[in-house]
Parts: structure tokens; sequence; C-alpha cells
């Protein structure tokens, strides 16, 4: 059950699953991910705390709604199980989730072009178009790694770091983001690694960024917000496209 206002509303653990693992699918499709090490999750409980989230070293493109694992942020004997998680999903995924119950879903991976932006001493984003400008004022630049992400306390860092933030640029790391579903989560990281791409590419032409002023990016992050919508709809257009390739994830 999930509280919104004085009212109980029934989370659909059946389509939270089908919708994470079409993320799964897409993140593979798109190149957002790397080998089998990193990790999706998408909680079906108020409190945040009992969540969705995929097998350890499962490729992205072979995930089924029904193999996701249902993990609880406060079981210790969570990483007893003969189905453990990978310890660094354990780590940051059930962090983030008993840490901040409005983190619906919480994606973490590492794209090419983002990565390649954290791996800079200053991976700022600057907003010299629309993708870049929607990350300007929000995002959160995480540059304390204080160790392998397969540690309690490098877990419990990065929970404390993301509250208040949806979007987390993970220095000599990778990307975090959240949401309030799993549409919106991935609509973030969609955009995040677009918009490092277009920083990348401008910097490689070795010309000068037109960067804009704070204003005009203030007015396009106003626009991105009224634009929330668009990624609901984007998302169920990616499924649909799923379907008619392969609608396996489904399963």
């Amino acid at each position: 059950m999930a509280a919104v206002g004085n009212t109980m509303v029934e989370l659909d653990e059946d389509q939270i699953r089908v919708d994470l693992a079409a993320a799964f699918r897409l993140a593979a499709r798109m190149d957002l991910h790397e080998s089998v090490a990193n990790h999706f999750s998408a909680t079906i409980s108020s409190d945040g705390k009992r969540f969705l989230c995929n097998p350890k070293w499962r490729h992205f493109s072979l995930v089924r709604a029904s193999e996701l694992l249902l993990l609880d942020a406060d079981d210790p004997s969570t990483m007893d199980r003969s189905d453990a998680p990978d310890p660094s999903a354990w780590c940051i995924h059930g962090a983030i989730h008993a840490r901040i119950p409005t983190a619906r879903a919480v994606l973490h991976c590492h794209p090419p072009y983002a990565t390649a932006m954290c791996g800079l001493a200053d991976p700022t984003i600057p907003p010299i178009d629309q993708a870049t400008a929607r990350f300007w004022g929000r995002t959160v630049y995480d540059m304390e790694i204080g160790g392998p992400p397969d540690e309690q306390a490098e877990g419990a860092r990065v929970a404390e770091a993301m509250v208040g933030n949806t979007v987390m640029m993970m220095g000599n790391h990778g990307v975090t983001v959240v949401g309030e579903t799993v549409a919106h989560a991935f609509e973030e990281l969609y955009y995040l690694e677009r918009a490092c791409r277009n920083v990348v590419l401008a910097l490689s032409s070795g010309r000068p960024l037109r960067v804009m002023d704070n204003a005009l990016a203030a007015s396009v992050v106003r626009m991105w917000e009224r634009f929330t919508d668009q990624g609901v709809a984007h998302f169920n257009e990616q499924k649909a496209l799923l379907d008619l390739e392969d609608p396996s994830y489904r399963d």
C-alpha cells in the first residue's frame, strides 16, 4: 500500500515487475548498462523497504518480470539467501530504499558518456541545450567516493547524499537516478546519458561551449517540469516496441 495524502493506494506488484523488466531490456538496447554488474530496483511497499531487484549477474537483455528478486531492506539475512543479490546491489539499493521512501524506482548503471563525465575533475553538466539544461541546478555531484560499492559504509554514504535529489553523478563511478515510478526514473536516465553525450561531443570539437545564462537555464528546467507526462508516454512507446519484437520481458 502507498500513502497519498490520507488515502492508501495499492501498489500493483505485477505491473511494477513488468515495468522494471522492461527498463532492463531497454537499458541494454540503449547501451546504458555495463556487463552484468549494474542494478535497477523498484519498491512495492509504502515505506519503500520491500523492493524488486535484478537477480545476481543476470544480463539486462534477458531479465524477465517473474525472476526479479523481492527483497526487504530491513532483513539482515538477505545476503545469506540462496538467491542473494549482488553485494553492491544490496549495499546501494538496500540503503536508498531504507533511507528514502519516496525513491520508488532506483536505477544505477554505468552509461558510457555519463561515466566518462564522472571521470572528469569537474563532471558538472553545463546547460548548452535542452537536454543538458534539464539537469541544471537539480543534480547532485557526489565526489566523495569512499570505497568499493559493495561495502555497507559506502552504500549508506551514497543514500545520504541522495536524500532530496533525483539525479546523482557519482565521481569515478557512474550514475544513480530515482523517480516516483519506473517510467519517470527511466526518462531521467535516458536524458542524463544524452545530455552527457552532447557535452562530450561538444567538448571534442575543441571549440568554446555556448553556455546558457542562469535565467535561460532555469526557464528550460521549468519547461521540463511541465513535460513529466512525456516521460511516461516515451516509456510506454518503448514498451510497445519491445512487445512487437520480444515480449518475453513480461513473463
